[in-house]
C-alpha cells in the first residue's frame, strides 16, 4: 500500500492485461506485468496499466533476470513511493491438464505446468497481503514437478509452500454464474495472509453470485452483418471471411445445430480428394456449431477465429463472433483499447485500411482474449480487497478496551454500540466485541471461531446439487459462521438457515448485524432455544462451535458417559443431519467420555478430521479439532501446526486394536506398534497438587520443563517448586513416593519423553503423572 492508501498489485502471466484491467479501473497500481509475448505486452502499454516503463516486464518468469526484474520495481516503489508491501499477486499460469497417476505424461508439458511452482515461490519471496490464482478446472488436480524433483498435485503442493503464511480456499466455479456473460468454468484460489485471521476468511472474497445472462442479453443488440463488412460506428465489430465455399455449409443451420448434421453430403465440413468428399473429424460435437440465443453464451477458447473451433457461430450470421461481441461476453469494457488509436480514428478509414489492420492485428487480439480471465472476475475481488482494507478491524486489546470503556457487558450497551458502529467497524470485529462481551458465554465455554478456522471448515463443507437445502448452526451466537455459508452457498436456489441459540440477546446482535446482508436465495430463522431441547425433521447439514463446558444432567437418549455438552450436541446432530462439521475439543479422539460417541460417528462415517492444535481459540490452552461426518470411503486428517495432511482409510485409523482413534497412524507407528507390549503399566495422573499448596522448600515436585528433551532433571530459577511432607500426605500420589517401579512422562506435550524413578537417589522426590 502506497502512502496514499492506493493499493498495489503484481501480475504474472498477464497475456494483454484483460484480467487485471478491473483492478486498474478499481484504483490499484501496477508494480510489475510480466507477460513472455511482447505483442501482448505491449496491449497493456497502450491501456497505460503501469506509470512505470520499467514496470513492463517482458520475459520468461524462470529465468532469473525476469524475477529480479520483478524485485527490483518492487524496491523502487518501495523506496521511491513508500509502499510498505506487496498488496495482491496475481498468477495465471499456463497449465496442462494431467493426473498425478499418468506418468506418460510428456515431459514438455509437464514442465508447462511447473510454472506454476515459479509463482509460488514468487508469493512466497514477495508475501504479498492476497494473491489470486486462475486457472483450468483440473488444476488443484493436475501433476506438477516440485523444486524437489518430485511430481505431486498443484493443489497440494500449493498448500505446502503457502499454508504457513496464508489462508487458502479454491473452488471450481463456472464464471457465468459469477457475473461473467459467457460460461467459463475455472479453478479460482484466492490467499489472505494470517495477519487477517481474526477478521476475515479468503472465502468472502469471492466474487459474488449473479443471475447468468443469455448470448442474445449480451450480444442481441449489435448490428446484423453481411460478408465482409465493418460496422461504420465500430471498427472492431466486423465481419471475419473465410473461405467462401464453407458458407454453405452452414447458412442454412438452424441455432443449435452442427453442419456435420446437415443431410446432404456436400453441405457437411468436408475436403475434396480426387474426386472424392472426406469428411472433416467431429469429435465433441461442438465444431460448425451455430449457438443459440437464448442459452448462456460458450465458453470463449483461444481459436474464436474458425468455424472449425468449439461453439464460434453467431446465432444468426454466417461468421463467427467479431471481436466486439467477444469483448461484450468476457465482460472487457469498451474503453479497453486494443491499437493505440482511437475508435474515431479506426471507423474513419476505408475498407482496405480496415482490412490491412485486421490482418496485422486480429489473430493477437482473438487469442488474448480467449485465453483471458473475464474483466469482472477480477474486479470484483479487487472491490472486496478495497473494501476489506478501508475498513475499521479490531485487534484484541482493543476489544477487550472498548468493552471495559463502553461498558459494553451490560447488553444494552453493547446493542446500541453495534448500532452506532456497524458501518465504520468491519463485521467479524464487531461479532469478537459481541462474543467477547457475553458473559454468559463464558460460563459454559462457548468460544469465539475465528475466521481462519471457518475458512479451514468451509473447505470441507459438501457442495450440494438439490436445489433446497436445510441448514442448521445450533449454538449460532453473533453469526460467526454466517458470511461463509452465505458464500459457500450462494449458488444453491434456496437455503433455509436455522439459527438456534439459547441466548436472547446474541440473536438480537446477530439480527442488527446481518440486516440488509442476508443473500435472496437465503431465509434465515432465528430460533431462542436450547438445540437439545429442539425438535425438528431431518436437516442437510448441521455446522458449528458448541459450548465445550461440563453438565451434570444425564440426557437418555445419548451415551450415559458425556460430561460436556458439546459431545452431547454432537450426538444429537449425527441423528438429526446428514453432514456434520463441528469444532470439538480434540479429546474426542482418545478420551473413554467419548468411546460410544466414537462408535456412532464411525457409523456415521467421518469425511475429515481437521487438527488445530492449540491455535483454535484466542487465549485459552485448549487443543481443538473439526470432524466431518459424512460417508467417504477415505478420512482426510489434516493438521495446521505440522502443515500435515494425510488421507486414510476408516478401518486403518479407527483400528479395534487400538484404545482409541490414531490419526496420523502410519508405517513407522506400525513398526512399533507390533514390536511392543501393551496392557504392562497402569496410568495415574495428579490433579490434587495445585499452586497453592505450592512452597520454596520441601519435597521437590517435578513439573514438565523440570524435565529435559534427553530425559533428565533440570533445576529452573523461579519454576522449582516444593511441598511440605504434611501437605503431601493425604494425596494419592503420596503412595509413589518411596517407590522405584514408577515413571514420570509430562501430560499434554508435542515432545514425550520419558525418565524412571530410582529409589536411593530420588527418595525424596515427587513423581508426577
Amino acid at each position: 500500500m502506497l502512502l496514499d492508501k492506493t493499493l498495489t498489485y503484481i501480475s504474472l502471466f498477464s497475456g494483454a492485461g484483460v484480467g487485471c484491467y478491473g483492478l486498474l479501473e478499481e484504483g490499484f497500481e501496477c508494480i510489475a506485468t510480466n507477460e513472455i509475448l511482447e505483442k501482448r505486452l505491449n496491449i497493456q502499454r497502450i491501456n497505460h496499466k503501469c506509470k512505470l516503463n520499467e514496470s513492463y516486464i517482458s520475459g520468461d518468469i524462470k529465468e532469473r533476470e525476469t524475477k529480479e526484474n520483478i524485485l527490483k520495481q518492487i524496491e523502487l516503489y518501495s523506496k521511491k513511493f513508500g509502499n510498505d508491501r506487496v498488496d495482491l499477486i496475481i498468477a495465471t499460469p499456463p497449465c496442462q491438464g494431467m493426473s498425478v497417476a499418468n506418468h506418460k505424461k510428456k515431459n514438455d508439458e509437464i514442465k508447462r505446468n511447473s510454472l506454476i511452482i515459479e509463482s509460488v515461490e514468487l508469493i512466497k519471496q514477495i508475501k504479498p497481503r492476497f494473491f489470486i490464482l486462475e486457472n483450468v478446472s483440473s488444476f488443484y488436480k493436475t501433476g506438477c514437478i516440485d523444486k524437489n524433483d518430485n511430481l505431486l498435485e498443484i493443489g497440494a503442493m500449493i498448500e505446502q509452500n503457502l499454508s504457513g503464511d496464508y489462508m487458502i480456499y479454491d473452488e471450481i466455479i463456472n464464471f457465468k454464474n459469477f457475473g461473467a456473460n459467457s460460461s467459463r468454468t475455472r479453478t479460482l484460489v484466492i490467499g489472505v495472509c494470517k495477519e487477517f485471521k481474526d477478521f476475515v476468511s479468503a472465502l468472502e472474497f469471492f466474487p459474488d453470485f449473479k443471475q447468468e445472462k443469455t448470448l442474445k442479453e449480451v450480444i442481441g443488440s449489435l448490428k446484423p452483418l453481411t460478408w465482409g463488412e465493418y460496422d461504420s460506428t465500430d471498427f472492431y465489430h466486423s465481419f471475419r471471411t473465410y473461405p467462401k465455399h464453407m458458407q454453405e455449409w452452414i447458412k442454412d443451420l438452424k441455432e443449435g445445430q452442427s453442419a456435420f448434421e446437415n443431410t446432404e453430403l456436400n453441405k457437411k465440413p468436408h475436403r475434396v480428394v480426387g474426386n472424392k468428399i472426406v469428411l472433416n473429424a467431429s469429435k465433441n460435437g461442438d465444431k460448425y456449431k451455430r449457438q443459440k440465443y437464448h442459452s448462456v453464451a460458450p465458453c470463449i477458447h483461444t481459436r474464436n477465429d474458425q468455424m472449425a473451433s468449439q461453439n464460434t457461430i453467431h446465432p444468426k450470421d454466417d461468421r463467427v463472433f467479431s471481436i466486439r461481441e467477444l469483448m461484450l461476453l468476457m465482460n472487457i469494457p469498451s474503453r479497453f483499447k486494443w491499437l493505440d488509436l482511437e475508435l474515431q480514428e479506426l471507423n474513419a478509414l476505408n475498407q482496405q485500411e480496415k482490412e490491412k489492420i485486421s490482418k496485422q492485428n486480429e489473430m493477437n487480439i482473438r487469442q488474448s482474449i480467449g485465453e483471458a480471465v473475464p474483466t469482472i472476475i477480477f474486479k470484483q475481488i479487487a472491490i472486496k480487497i478495497k473494501n476489506f482494507m478501508s475498513q475499521t478491524h479490531l485487534e484484541h486489546k482493543e476489544i477487550i478496551k472498548l468493552i471495559e470503556t463502553h461498558h459494553l457487558l451490560e447488553p444494552k450497551n453493547l446493542k446500541q454500540f453495534i448500532l452506532e458502529n456497524k458501518n465504520k467497524i468491519a463485521r467479524a470485529s464487531l461479532v469478537s466485541l459481541a462474543e467477547m462481551s457475553n458473559s454468559k458465554r463464558i460460563e459454559k465455554s462457548a468460544y469465539f471461531t475465528n475466521p481462519f478456522i471457518i475458512n479451514e471448515i468451509a473447505k470441507l463443507l459438501p457442495s450440494f446439487k438439490q436445489e433446497s437445502v436445510t441448514i442448521i448452526e445450533p449454538s449460532v451466537g453473533c453469526g460467526n459462521f454466517l458470511s461463509a455459508l452465505f458464500k459457500k452457498y450462494t449458488s444453491v436456489k434456496k437455503v433455509y438457515l436455522k439459527c438456534i441459540d439459547i441466548d436472547e440477546n446474541s440473536l438480537e446482535i446477530l439480527e442488527i448485524l446481518y440486516k440488509n446482508c442476508i443473500p435472496n436465495n437465503f431465509e434465515v430463522e432465528l430460533i431462542c432455544k436450547d438445540f437439545l431441547a429442539y425438535e425438528c425433521d431431518k436437516v442437510d447439514l448441521i455446522v458449528g462451535n458448541p459450548p465445550f463446558g461440563k453438565t451434570l444432567e444425564k440426557f437418555k437418549d445419548y451415551s450415559l458417559g458425556l460430561t460436556h455438552l458439546v459431545g452431547i450436541f454432537l450426538e444429537k446432530s449425527l441423528k438429526l443431519a446428514n453432514f456434520i462439521a463441528m469444532v470439538m475439543p480434540k479429546n474426542l479422539l482418545n478420551t473413554k467420555e467419548y468411546t460410544e460417541t466414537r462408535a456412532k460417528l464411525e457409523k456415521k462415517g467421518v469425511g475429515a478430521i481437521l487438527d488445530f492444535g492449540e491455535l483454535g481459540f484466542k487465549g485459552v490452552l485448549v487443543e481443538t479439532i473439526a470432524i466431518v461426518a459424512q460417508k467417504s470411503k477415505e478420512v482426510l486428517a489434516h493438521s495446521l501446526p505440522l502443515n500435515l495432511s494425510i488421507k486414510q482409510k476408516p478401518n486403518y485409523i479407527f483400528d479395534k486394536q487400538l484404545p482409541y482413534w490414531v490419526i496420523y497412524r502410519n508405517a513407522f507407528f506400525d513398526r512399533v506398534f507390533h514390536s511392543m507390549q501393551f496392557g504392562i503399566f497402569e496410568v495415574f495422573r495428579d490433579r490434587q497438587i495445585t499452586n497453592s499448596v505450592l512452597v520454596k522448600n520441601g519435597i521437590r515436585v517435578i513439573k514438565s520443563r523440570n524435565i529435559d528433551e534427553n530425559g533428565k532433571i533440570i533445576s529452573i530459577e523461579n519454576y522449582d517448586s516444593y511441598i511440605q511432607k504434611e501437605v503431601l500426605s493425604p494425596f494419592k500420589i503420596a503412595l509413589f513416593l518411596d517407590r522405584d517401579d514408577v515413571y514420570l512422562t509430562p501430560n499434554m506435550t508435542y515432545k514425550p519423553r520419558i525418565l524412571k524413578k530410582k529409589r536411593a537417589m530420588w527418595l525424596m522426590v515427587l513423581w508426577l503423572f
